[in-house]
């Protein structure tokens, strides 16, 4: 499936109201002119959703933990102590270390980050995934689509992260290893006041998101009682 054919399918399924998800890949060159901001990489994110690009790097990226999810630095030595003793999102900076030692970052120089809204895109080539930000109805179509084929406990996961942690790094390591792990995400407090209050962020690795295209029309999205209740009021 095209990314034409997907947001003419997409629409018929969820309607025009939903925002179109995000796409993030990597490339040698930057698709935008990015300038630096401070804190949250999150801050671009309405210009996203309008239809904007952004290509980030090193330079451009303002927060420590962005740089580190993003893959362009080392766990921040000041990282682990600011999480757990000034945020205490974690009971110790020995956890903050544990876990991102989990997550096996992988390094993304020098290329930039780009992301932007997949009407932007020619196809889906080097697109390591797909970010929806969308509220719970919307959710609940895209998690029952993307359990449709899938009976595994994790197919769809929620884990412990930054918000970029939750939407870049899960999603790209998932996509390098071909797994069919979708995030639910955006729980984190400090990302939380660029994104509505009615919103969490759904990411799809590529490697899922190309099977799930597939089996779309067969899905519970067309031709089925239940989602056409909630169809309506999404687009009410």
């Amino acid at each position: 499936m095209t990314i034409h054919e997907f947001i003419e399918t997409y629409r018929k399924a969820f309607g025009e109201k939903p925002s179109l998800p995000i796409a993030v890949w990597y490339s040698p060159e930057p698709v935008a002119s990015t300038p630096k901001t401070g804190g949250c990489i999150f801050k671009h994110l309405d210009n996203l959703l309008a239809g904007g690009a952004v290509s980030l790097h090193a330079d451009n990226i303002g927060c420590g933990g962005g740089k580190l999810y993003c893959g362009y630095s080392e766990l921040p030595e000041f990282v682990p102590n600011y999480v757990s003793l000034k945020e205490r999102y974690k009971r110790t900076p020995e956890m903050v270390v544990e876990f991102v030692e989990t997550l096996g970052i992988r390094r993304a120089e020098p290329n930039y980050l780009n992301l932007a809204r997949i009407d932007a895109l020619e196809s889906f080539d080097d697109v390591e995934g797909v970010i929806f930000f969308a509220t719970p109805d919307v959710l609940s179509g895209l998690f029952t689509w993307t359990t449709f084929d899938l009976n595994a406990p994790d197919a769809v996961s929620s884990l412990f992260g930054s918000g970029c942690s939750n939407v870049i790094t899960m999603v790209v390591n998932e996509n390098a290893r071909g797994g069919y792990r979708s995030y639910l995400g955006f729980f984190d407090l400090s990302a939380r006041p660029y994104v509505d209050k009615n919103v969490l962020s759904f990411s799809i690795p590529m490697s899922r998101f190309r099977e799930m295209l597939e089996m779309m029309p067969d899905s519970c999205l067309f031709d089925t009682h239940a989602w056409e209740k909630v169809h309506q009021r999404i687009n009410e």
